[in-house]
């Protein structure tokens, strides 16, 4: 009984490490990104407390330094709010994708990896159905939020005695991060049509000053993407009954 305890501790150690060195690379991405995110919140009136709180508790790169920006430009509670719902709705799709691996785990399990479901953990097993192992992802969640957390403290004392530490180009971590989790999933018309729209359209509605540029983006990406995938398998069932059809006829010929 002790060989098959001790074989056990064993084997979930091995998948938290495993899934700890699968997200090292995004984690190390994403460094420069927490830097940017703890030292923007103190130079926007922040206490130091309270920037890591956001990190800690928010925990959404993106959100995040929307919402202090939100702040510092002296935006309501309600705007803030309503912007960080919409630019993380995203969420959404990526717990829709993963509910069939998902759902049979334990509240428990349920409500940590939840948590911690960032679009780098979701680019790492958010295609893994067979192989899902929740210690894996719990491993690559768990040190991408120490990480961020970790990136961000540093950057809240770095802000505080380095002025216009954002003057670094730390913000390309962004783009880098992103471009690095989006290339490798466009394998088909719909997700390509997305990352265009997507990409033309918070382009020009930025250049426009139109409020709320990156809302109206996601939510056009996100529509036309949608009405993508619908048009493609629109008529499918249609022809494999005609394929049965002219099948069952050249029989009884």
């Amino acid at each position: 009984m002790s060989e098959w305890v001790e074989q056990q501790q064993k084997s979930i150690a091995s998948q938290l490490w495993r899934g700890t060195i699968a997200m090292m690379p995004l984690s190390i991405a994403v460094i420069p990104w927490g830097l940017l995110a703890g030292s923007y919140a103190v130079e926007s009136g922040l206490l130091a407390l309270e920037a890591q709180a956001l990190s800690a508790i928010l925990f959404a790169g993106a959100a995040q330094l929307v919402a202090i920006g939100m702040f510092k430009s002296g935006a309501g509670l309600i705007t803030m709010l309503v912007t960080t719902f919409f630019i993380t709705s995203r969420h959404l799709l990526y717990s829709v994708a993963m509910r069939e691996t998902i759902s049979p785990l334990p509240l428990r399990w349920r409500l940590s990896l939840g948590f911690l479901l960032t679009d780098e953990l979701f680019a790492l097993i958010g295609h893994k159905t067979k192989e899902f192992d929740r210690y894996y992802a719990l491993g690559a969640g768990l040190s991408f939020y120490l990480i961020w957390n970790i990136a961000s403290f540093v950057g809240i004392i770095g802000g505080s005695y380095i002025p216009n530490l954002d003057s670094l180009g730390l913000d390309f971590a962004i783009v880098a991060t992103f471009i690095a989790l989006v290339v490798p999933n466009i394998k088909s018309k719909p997700i390509l049509l997305s990352v265009v729209v997507a990409l033309l359209s918070s382009v020009l509605l930025h250049q426009w000053q139109i409020n709320g540029a990156l809302v109206i983006a996601s939510l056009l990406a996100m529509s036309v993407g949608y009405l993508a995938e619908r048009g493609s398998h629109y008529g499918q069932p249609n022809q494999k009954n005609d394929d049965q059809t002219s099948k069952g006829k050249g029989e009884h010929s």
